[in-house]
């Protein structure tokens, strides 16, 4: 067993409540959906697809962020979310980070996440200022005296949003002015069973080293098998609260959409 009792509990609290939040507050944000309406032709399951998205959004990025914390607080010195990485970049550190991304974007080199850390760290700090910009780790976390600041991100992002994600996670390299690890990470992968292949991420972070998706990221901050038990314990909760959701749906299907 990864998790132990408490952290099972807690992690089943904090989605319950979640959830239980959603069902008591949630609305229908429009009623006239003309187009989705009048192919479906059926209000209950067009009433199901806006609240399961609505759901969607209530357990985005903090739900992660928050369940991440919890799974690794039994095992690191420290943990965190939404954590200020602090520092400075100067302008040489930043043109260096630039010529990187830019290359691997042009296939003018290959990822290679040793050597871009070395460049980034050979740069001159000299009258680095600080700056807001990707300045936010979503999770951070201390364990074994290495310091891991994560930017967790939604599964299928464009070519432009891997590109932002590599600048932060050099830069935050550049703002400590040591090779601290900083990674990409994805809750789960919408390929599975599939290897995640999206297009967009080719040639632009190393897999594995800076990008971890699913239980590579689950199992890295809590142990072997944390995603399978983490999954069972989402399973729990939705067994559990499955009749007031789909009370919740016929209630919400019950609002007529105008047509």
């Amino acid at each position: 067993m990864t998790l132990s009792n408490i952290q099972k509990d807690e992690i089943r609290n904090l989605l319950r409540t979640t959830l239980k939040n959603k069902l008591a507050k949630y609305k229908r944000e429009s009623s006239y959906m003309p187009f989705l309406s009048k192919l479906i032709q059926d209000d209950e399951k067009v009433a199901a697809y806006s609240f399961i998205h609505s759901i969607s959004t209530s357990l985005g990025m903090s739900i992660y962020e928050e369940v991440s914390k919890i799974i690794a607080k039994s095992s690191a010195q420290t943990v965190e979310r939404g954590v200020n990485v602090g520092g400075t970049l100067s302008s040489q550190q930043k043109e260096t980070i630039a010529k990187i991304v830019n290359e691997l974007r042009e296939g003018k080199r290959i990822v290679n996440r040793k050597k871009e850390v070395t460049e980034v760290l050979s740069a001159s700090s000299f009258n680095g200022k600080a700056q807001k910009d990707n300045d936010i780790a979503d999770f951070y976390m201390k364990k074994d005296n290495q310091e891991f600041f994560f930017e967790i991100k939604t599964v299928k992002p464009n070519i432009d949003v891997f590109t932002k994600s590599k600048i932060k996670l050099l830069e935050w390299v550049a703002r400590k002015q040591k090779p601290v690890n900083a990674i990409l990470a994805f809750p789960y992968n919408p390929y599975y069973p599939d290897p995640y292949s999206r297009f967009t991420e080719q040639g632009v972070v190393e897999h594995g080293t800076e990008f971890l998706i699913a239980e590579e990221y689950w199992n890295f901050i809590g142990g072997k098998d944390t995603f399978k038990e983490l999954l069972s314990l989402f399973d729990d909760v939705g067994k559990e609260l499955k009749d007031e959701i789909q009370k919740k749906i016929k209630e919400v299907a019950k609002e007529k959409l105008h047509n």
